[in-house]
């Protein structure tokens, strides 16, 4: 999934749920802001790397089991993980979901396209199609409220 929808599907998470929305939008965003400027500069040849290893358990658990804010930051990172998994399997790379255990295995035929590559290869692709939905219901969602909220405030107002 491309980053922003990573930080809508974080603060969507955080409004409907109890925990904090800032630091869901914080956590999802860690592993893209570690790999990639990672993988632009040749730390690694992967743009799934060190931010996106499941074997991260390690750190997010005590993080978890910090309070409300760690709680929020972990469940933020392992949905970002989450939808790269589930982005690399309806593309038809299921096997590339190995990353989720780097470094222990790494994908035998990796995508290592740069960002700006990666987003011509993304285009039309059915990650795509899912995002695109997702974003025409956030945006749904947001007009219906407005709308709600227009229609309530006129209804309230005395002239």
């Amino acid at each position: 999934m491309l980053f922003a929808t990573h930080l809508l599907a974080a603060a969507v998470l955080g409004r409907v749920s109890r925990l904090s929305a800032l630091w869901l939008v914080v956590g999802t965003a860690v592993p893209d802001v570690v790999d990639k400027p990672l993988a632009m500069v040749g730390v690694t040849s992967l743009y799934h790397s060190v931010g996106h290893s499941a074997l991260l358990v390690v750190v997010a658990l005590p993080l978890a089991l910090s309070g409300r804010d760690g709680l929020s930051a972990a469940v933020g990172w392992a949905l970002h993980l989450s939808l790269d998994t589930l982005h690399v399997v309806l593309n038809g790379r299921p096997g590339d979901a190995v990353f989720l255990l780097w470094p222990v295995v790494s994908p035998a035929d990796p995508l290592a396209l740069p960002p700006g590559s990666f987003f011509v290869y993304y285009l039309w692709s059915p990650s795509f199609f899912l995002e695109v939905a997702f974003w025409l219901t956030v945006a749904g969602l947001v007009v219906r409220t407005v709308l709600r909220e227009v229609r309530a405030g006129s209804r309230g107002r005395v002239d």
